[in-house]
């Protein structure tokens, strides 16, 4: 066990107990955990009294900031009525009045939903529900999936076959199953003099040209529509949704949409699929729905593929479950969150916010260190050059001593910050942020 007695006691015991996500363990020998005590609005507050804006929402998942007071009466409200119930057999309001507002809001006719706890669960679902669905339909040679160059969707075995990051993939690599990865359409991999829509037109040119070759072994797309995020937010024009789904349907393959990270506003659309004016036959979302308060994943899909699973036989259901599914607290909780995007006007409100932003960020766009300055709603994002391998964790440790949380992809800064951002706290995160992209490339 490793010895911490000169780290302050939380931090000491979560790291004898402790085995955190995404961490390196024995780099905490030389820097320690933030052991956060409370937060509120886009603050954490530490147990020493420091506080921290939180421009990630916490990896992408608290759209309201923290402490909201109307997600926090909703759940106390359930709380004394039901808790959790399973839904094998059993319903309860929470989940039916979500569902029946999601099918409202979401993009085509996705009527049915299929709750989880987590947006990779999210994604094995859908997977799994397109696989089977071809095996129902007797095409049970359309077992393989495909994705884009630099997608995410989870590290479960099934998220990560689809994924492409390298240190996920070539670790567990037999463990998965084979993918291929089409062409991203990020404009940053455009040829010289082409604009974000013709590389995005190109790749999809090439996506067809895949699939006319393999559709019949192919059950289905799935993509992170508009931005990707854990590759370093590489975003992308709304002609390439398009022009996807017009393949897929062309060719009689499934468009999964993963909108984990980027639905509820993310994009200055309530779905980003929206701004292509597409459906697909699968939408994932998780984080926001809960407005980052309780772990819920749902699965929406057609009422077509929901027949195909609809017999007398046992055996043609969707076999999947989770212990937590719809549970009542977060659907709770998820209800809340719609409810401060209808009554808020939430969408116009950030479109003001971004406005603000970019109006400020020009000091940032002109760094003489800073490439490829990207925005879409209310994620910005921007490459810094330099060939640090330690950058993302100075950044990360420098970002702390501002006041500020910025967790870099590699050498890409990010903002995904809480809704209730202030143009003052606004400002504050523009200037420390620069403070910081300074003092590293001095």
């Amino acid at each position: 066990m490793l010895n911490h007695a000169s780290f302050p006691a939380l931090q000491q015991r979560s790291l004898q107990t402790v085995w955190h996500p995404c961490t390196q363990m024995k780099q905490h020998e030389t820097y320690p955990l933030v052991p956060i005590r409370s937060g509120k609005g886009v603050w954490l507050h530490d147990t020493e009294g420091k506080r921290y804006l939180d421009a990630i929402s916490s990896w992408w998942v608290n759209l309201f900031g923290h402490a909201h007071p109307e997600i926090n009466a909703a759940i106390r409200d359930q709380l004394d009525n039901i808790e959790h119930v399973m839904l094998a057999g059993f319903t309860h309001e929470p989940v039916v009045s979500l569902s029946e507002r999601l099918t409202k809001m979401a993009p085509g006719s996705l009527g049915h939903c299929f709750y989880a706890s987590d947006g990779a669960s999210a994604v094995e679902i859908a997977l799994k529900m397109s696989f089977h669905y071809w095996q129902l339909c007797g095409h049970v040679q359309k077992n393989q999936f495909i994705s884009l160059q630099n997608d995410y969707h989870g590290e479960t075995l099934g998220a990560l076959s689809v994924t492409d990051i390298a240190i996920f993939r070539e670790t567990y690599a037999p463990l998965l199953r084979p993918c291929t990865h089409v062409p991203t359409p990020d404009w940053r991999y455009a040829q010289p003099g082409d604009t974000p829509e013709a590389h995005a037109l190109h790749t999809a040119e090439m996506l067809e040209a895949y699939l006319a070759k393999h559709h019949t072994q192919v059950a289905a797309l799935i993509l992170e529509p508009l931005v990707q995020g854990a590759t370093g937010m590489g975003m992308y024009h709304p002609v390439y949704l398009q022009r996807a789904r017009e393949i897929c349907s062309r060719y009689h393959v499934h468009l999964i949409a993963d909108e984990i990270a980027v639905g509820f506003g993310r994009t200055g659309t309530m779905f980003a699929c929206d701004q292509a004016s597409i459906a697909p036959d699968f939408l994932c979302l998780a984080k926001g729905l809960s407005g980052g308060y309780l772990p819920l994943s749902v699965v929406m899909t057609t009422d077509s593929i929901f027949q195909a699973f609809y017999h007398d036989k046992t055996a043609r259901a969707f076999l999947h479950s989770h212990s937590h599914t719809g549970n009542a607290l977060a659907c709770r909780a998820a209800l809340a969150t719609l409810d401060i995007f209808e009554r808020d006007r939430v969408l116009e409100t950030n479109a003001s916010k971004a406005a603000y932003l970019n109006s400020i960020a020009t000091p940032l766009r002109d760094h003489p260190k800073v490439e490829n300055f990207r925005h879409c709603g209310m994620i910005w994002a921007f490459d810094v050059k330099t060939g640090d391998h330690e950058f993302a964790a100075k950044c990360f440790r420098l970002g702390l001593q501002h006041q500020v949380v910025l967790r870099p992809l590699g050498r890409t800064i990010y903002f995904m910050p809480p809704y209730v951002i202030s143009d003052e706290e606004i400002r504050l995160l523009i200037d420390a942020t620069l403070a910081v992209l300074n003092t590293m490339t001095d």
